[in-house]
């Protein structure tokens, strides 16, 4: 594991990305073929290969706990340390002491982590993450706890792990690449990379692939004057999911890859008869089966994370997965065949008759969908599977219209794709476009929470947030403050936000918490200034918040760069605000 951490710290330290790789290529030519692939896991950042859905299930608060028994450091001295860092991992590395003995092997911390998964109850997990902390030298520690917290930040992309496989076992980056995607498990990978078998690597179903991403545009003209040929959807205000179905079961992925399922129990059914395996793209939104348009978002917001979903949520909030993409299937992957071939195939699927799988029984599947069922007596259609609807437009004034229609139906604008274009996981091109217009908005991270006033004096409700100054995949990024808001989620949004915020806190301060910048939020606002009262020079007037962003990580949200570019779109100079 010290030959890992020192690596590590080797690629820290420089900013060019030919030398990070040449590093990686080099640490793992130079480990067994076991180290590789388990060190090619933890480069990526991860504890456990994408693929699973393994997880340690350690809190920072008590990461921080145990860092200060083993340390022996007070409160004081601990929250100073990581003031210069910002980041739990240099803690445990900068406070450590040295002693005789210290040292782990990296498949000896592999072994430790699907220890601590599988540990029950929390004093078991915390034994077991003090056990391993207490055999690793100060430098180790720092990497132990940064791969536990997912925040190795190391200026180390996935990407640049696969530059690096490429170069240690002399094969193609695409053939890397394809393997990675279709197993989501690097470590699979390398093995199969080093023994030249990168072409035996097949789709694992259940393993969300990446989601193609689209670019915004500014106007029906600029829209147009990529491709000549457009298929146009309606951009829907919902949740962006994968649905992967094989033999009768159902699982949906978010964009972040974590099943949500248990928080859609209607939907599973509504593709289980699907006659071959396949992958689907879509949107799960709230669906209003009377006039057949989806409803806000925010009527949504309650589902995601909720592992219990009540009949009366089930009433109230029905839902439907509109689908527009078909990544996979019957054996074969289609994700580089043209978006118009790829939509042939999946209305053919969606119109084929549905079977019963032998693992259904008639009975059991009539009882399930009763079960889940929305009766005539509520008003209500079951949950539906529905092909989103594809249009045209040959000029930017037929574009022009679609968007005007689609706002009218409630939805958020348009999607713009290129229908000779192949499906590229998570690669954001010119081939899919977004239009839309809408007031201002950031994605920011929680860095700091506050107890509410009035009513709300028991919770955490007032957030402080901040956006990213630099790339946040390198060492040198960090968040920089942008404002504060404490309107826009619901009484029951904030009293669960208030329990992880609580599980989550770096610094008591009493009355304000600084906690693990983990949350993702969109907010809106008026307008922008200039403004010296937070880090990042800027402050937001009347910002408010327009729903949690569970579904994208910290490293997706906005850039310092975003905040400036909205604020020279304003077209004046503000005065500062003081």
């Amino acid at each position: 594991m010290q030959q890992f951490a020192s690596a590590c710290e080797a690629i820290a330290a420089t900013t060019k990305k030919l030398a990070k790789t040449a590093i990686v290529a080099d640490y793992l030519k130079s480990r067994s073929l076991e180290e590789a692939a388990v060190s090619a896991v933890f480069l990526s950042g991860r504890a456990f290969p994408a693929w699973e859905e393994t997880t340690l299930q350690i809190g920072g608060r008590s990461l921080w706990q145990i860092v200060a028994e083993l340390s022996a450091k007070s409160e004081a001295d601990l929250t100073a340390a990581y003031r210069r860092s910002g980041d739990l991992g240099a803690v445990a590395g900068e406070v450590f002491p040295v002693r005789r003995g210290q040292g782990t092997e990296i498949l000896a911390v592999e072994q430790s982590f699907r220890q601590i998964a599988a540990a029950r109850g929390p004093a078991t997990k915390i034994e077991l993450v003090r056990d391993l902390l207490s055999r690793a030298t100060p430098l180790e520690a720092k990497y132990i706890v940064k791969i536990m917290t997912g925040d190795l930040r190391i200026g180390l992309k996935e990407s640049l792990v696969e530059e690096a496989i490429g170069k240690a076992y002399r094969t193609t980056l695409a053939d890397v690449q394809r393997a990675n995607m279709l197993l989501g498990d690097i470590g699979q990978t390398v093995r199969l990379a080093a023994q030249d078998r990168l072409g035996e690597a097949r789709l694992r179903l259940f393993h969300p692939l990446g989601f193609m991403l689209a670019s915004p545009v500014e106007s029906a003209e600029e829209a147009l004057s990529y491709f000549e040929r457009a298929a146009i959807e309606d951009k829907y205000d919902g949740i962006r999911a994968q649905a992967h179905v094989s033999g009768g079961e159902v699982r949906f992925f978010s964009r972040t890859r974590d099943d949500i399922t248990e928080s859609f129990p209607e939907l599973p059914d509504a593709l289980a008869g699907l006659p071959r395996d396949a992958i689907l793209d879509g949107e799960i939104v709230a669906w209003e089966y009377s006039t057949g348009r989806a409803r806000p978002f925010s009527v949504l917001q309650q589902r995601p994370g909720r592992k219990k979903v009540s009949d009366k949520m089930l009433r109230e909030v029905p839902v439907a997965f509109l689908v527009f993409d078909l990544l996979y299937a019957d054996g074969h992957l289609l994700i580089d065949l043209p978006l118009h071939e790829r939509a042939k195939m999946l209305d053919e699927l969606l119109a084929a008759e549905r079977v019963l799988h032998h693992g259904d029984t008639e009975p059991q599947r009539k009882a399930r969908q009763k079960e889940l069922q929305f009766n005539a007596e509520n008003g209500v259609a079951r949950a539906s599977v529905i092909r989103a609807q594809v249009f045209r437009a040959a000029s930017a004034d037929e574009l022009e219209e679609l968007f005007a229609a689609a706002q009218e139906r409630g939805n958020e604008g348009l999607m713009i794709k290129d229908v000779d274009s192949p499906y590229t996981p998570g690669k954001r091109g010119k081939a899919w476009l977004k239009m839309k217009r809408e007031l201002a908005t950031l994605d920011v991270v929680v860095t700091a929470v506050e107890y509410g006033h009035g009513k709300r004096i028991g919770v955490l409700s007032d957030y402080t947030f901040a956006v990213w100054d630099g790339d946040p995949m390198t060492n040198e990024a960090r968040l920089v403050n942008i404002g504060k808001a404490y309107s826009g989620l619901t009484d029951a949004e904030i009293a669960e936000m208030t329990g992880w915020f609580l599980e989550h806190t770096l610094e008591d301060q009493g009355f304000r918490r600084v906690v693990e910048p983990k949350i993702v939020l969109e907010v809106a606002f008026n307008n922008m200034m200039k403004s010296d009262r937070h880090e990042s020079g800027y402050a937001l007037r009347f910002p408010r918040i327009v729903r949690l962003r569970p579904d994208k990580s910290p490293e997706e949200a906005d850039t310092i760069e975003r905040v400036k570019e909205i604020y020279a779109k304003q077209g004046f100079d503000s005065r500062n605000l003081r």
